[in-house]
């Protein structure tokens, strides 16, 4: 699904990080951490939005 906006836990936005987040992990093979850290993302529970997020879009999207 789309990944959330704001971090369930702290209610920060998260959500204009992902593009970024994704094209410099999986494209440029960047560890998360270093991204992360790039970002601004400092805190654990919205580290945990960014890293645990799994886009199954194309997935669902067939069956809707």
């Amino acid at each position: 699904m789309m990944v959330p906006v704001r971090c369930f836990t702290c209610g920060k936005v998260v959500g204009e990080h992902w593009e970024e987040f994704k094209q410099r992990t999986n494209e440029n093979g960047e560890s998360a951490e270093s991204v992360l850290d790039d970002l601004g993302i400092e805190r654990p529970c919205c580290r945990r939005m960014l890293v645990s997020h799994k886009d199954l879009v194309d997935i669902v999207s067939p069956y809707q």
